[in-house]
């Protein structure tokens, strides 16, 4: 979801407001996806790399991601949707934590669909993390090293989803920037200039409709 400071900028907002705008979409978007039938949306919403950003840019991300967990989102629990995170906890602050923790706790039983947060996540840290995991249980004869497959890796992530299917990238910023790198391998990719406050539900529908038109061989 990228280009929030973008859409400030040309405003003459500060970045704090594009973030504001961002979540606002993010939140438009999301619901819009599953009423169209999508049964998992993964959102990147901050990246590990992304505590080099200023201490008041960072601090003010972290409020904000407080605020929508604890009302925003009210919405999918609602409508039955599963929210899960993927990344690492341990540099977030309590206050963060909490609130994933209690949606998590909230939506455990949902079943209509599953919205995978993204928090301080980074593909290659996720995938290092697996490897770690899985020596770990063949070390301690756990896991027979000969039984290691895809299936046994994709246990092993953050988070045990199915492949994606469709990435959509906001902006007109044409790299995968470390977002969830194993489960990408047969993604289609569709990139838009469209700065992501303004990436709506008819830009949704464009980038569905373009998904709709490739054709998947999957190496076939």
């Amino acid at each position: 979801m990228d280009g929030n400071g973008r859409w400030a900028a040309k405003r003459g907002l500060s970045r704090s407001a594009g973030h504001l705008e961002g979540s606002k979409t993010s939140k438009k978007v999301i619901e819009y996806g599953f009423n169209k039938g999508i049964k998992i949306i993964s959102i990147f919403a901050f990246s590990t790399e992304n505590f080099n950003r200023s201490k008041e840019e960072v601090d003010y991300l972290m409020n904000l991601f407080v605020l929508m967990f604890k009302s925003n989102f009210d919405i999918f629990i609602k409508n039955g949707i599963k929210i899960v995170f993927s990344g690492k906890r341990e540099k977030l602050p309590s206050k963060v934590i909490k609130s994933m923790e209690s949606l998590e706790s909230r939506t455990i039983d949902n079943s209509r669909g599953i919205l995978n947060i993204c928090l301080n996540y980074g593909g290659q840290d996720e995938i290092v993390d697996v490897v770690k995991n899985i020596s770990s249980k063949v070390k301690s004869n756990e896991i027979d090293i000969e039984s290691i497959d895809k299936e046994l890796v994709n246990k092993y992530l953050y988070n045990d989803l199915a492949p994606i299917d469709l990435l959509i990238r906001t902006s007109g910023e044409y790299r995968i920037s470390n977002f969830m790198l194993w489960q990408i391998a047969y993604s289609e990719l569709y990139f838009t200039d469209t700065l992501f406050p303004d990436f709506n539900e008819l830009e949704l529908d464009k980038a569905l409709e373009e998904y709709s038109k490739r054709n998947r061989r999957f190496g076939s």
